[in-house]
């Protein structure tokens, strides 16, 4: 499985599943930007929260060390607007490997994994 095209914004709920096998662990960071309290609620294996709400000051730890500008960055919220904003917001800094997951979490709960909670 390959990432979409740095001209691509999004990426669906079965190519994160794709990307999500154990040999593929290490070639993609996934961001939360959802609040905590939705967080809380439910989340994605593995992911990081960075709430849209700080976003611009929290996603300057996505980038502690030069070599993670390089990462593959899918960034997820509720329904996938958010994390659309998100995901412009690092495309205009200069960033060509973000992509947000179309659909969100509740994509990912109706197609992928019923027992992660909708709400």
């Amino acid at each position: 499985m390959t990432f979409p095209s740095s001209q691509e914004l999004e990426i669906s709920v079965q190519e994160l599943v794709d990307l999500s096998l154990p040999e593929n662990s290490n070639e993609f960071r996934l961001i939360d930007c959802r609040e905590e309290d939705e967080f809380a609620i439910c989340r994605l294996e593995n992911a990081e929260l960075i709430p849209l709400s700080n976003f611009q000051e929290g996603s300057a730890k996505l980038f502690q060390n030069e070599d993670e500008q390089e990462h593959n960055l899918i960034i997820y919220c509720h329904h996938g607007m958010r994390s659309m904003q998100a995901t412009n917001f690092l495309r205009n800094k200069g960033l060509t490997k973000v992509w947000s997951l179309a659909g969100g979490i509740d994509q990912w709960s109706i197609q992928i994994d019923s027992s992660v909670p909708r709400y």
